[in-house]
């Protein structure tokens, strides 16, 4: 029996890297897995090698409460109430001086990270079963400040204000609430954050980015599932309100 043996888990994101690495441990753990995702190509393409039983998906956009109502009310239909909500959506903007920062570009990226984890959990914490866990993705850039990624690491840092109130909420039904925060990680994801911020460094960034690491080097997807296995599961029964570096060092 896995740590997750049949435990029913949504993740959103659930196409990108680091979501769809996840779903595979968590199915290999035991789980029944909801994918959430922007595009009905990029769902069907992550399960395309995942068991059919075990593993649905719905399109979802988190910025909207109707669609996370949707997708979290197809979910507990589909397999029953929810264990696990791995709220794992992100986007990232754009890297550019104050006075040049896009406020449209600033407004949807809290949509999706802040606004978005804090829709799951509205509608996905009633739905849940007593002693459950919700994981949101927040990142190496929520515990630090960087030059012109104003709209994603002001997202990032507030993710944890709404992780320590949902931990609080949870509490009376043994329902834990954390933090995720991965550091670079190797992935498309990343590889367009260091495309655009080569040039303003002016130097590559990925190696920029592994000076800064004392491990030297990205993490895998899979290394960062492993944290979010840990979260979702028993191991994890005493941590809520907390954040779960995995960084390589890089915040140390």
């Amino acid at each position: 029996m896995g740590v997750l043996n049949d435990k029913v888990c949504v993740v959103t994101g659930a196409a990108g890297s680091i979501g769809l690495a996840s779903c595979r441990l968590f199915l290999a753990e035991g789980a029944k897995v909801m994918l959430v995702d922007q595009t009905e190509t990029g769902l069907k393409a992550a399960i395309q090698d995942l068991p059919p039983d075990r593993v649905a998906w719905q399109v979802g956009d988190v910025r909207h409460a109707a669609s996370v109502k949707a997708f979290i009310d197809a979910t507990v239909a589909r397999f029953g109430p929810i264990d696990v909500l791995f709220s794992n959506a992100g986007n990232s903007g754009v890297i550019a001086p104050l006075e040049d920062y896009p406020e449209e570009v600033f407004d949807d990226i809290y949509q999706v990270h802040v606004k978005g984890a804090f829709l799951v959990c509205k509608y996905g914490m009633p739905k849940m079963n007593d002693g459950g866990s919700i994981i949101i993705t927040s990142s190496v850039a929520g515990l630090r400040g960087d030059r012109g990624a104003y709209g994603y690491i002001t997202a990032k840092h507030a993710q944890v204000g709404v992780m320590r109130c949902m931990a609080k909420e949870g509490a009376p039904r043994r329902i834990r609430v954390n933090t995720l925060h991965p550091g670079p990680t190797k992935n498309a994801f990343q590889d367009d954050i260091e495309m655009r911020l080569t040039p303003v460094l002016q130097r590559d960034a990925g190696q920029f980015f592994d000076s800064m690491i004392p491990l030297g080097r990205h993490a895998s997807p899979e290394e960062i599932a492993s944290c979010a296995l840990f979260l979702a599961s028993s191991n994890s029964s005493y941590v809520t309100g907390s954040l779960l570096v995995a960084d390589g060092g890089m915040s140390a």
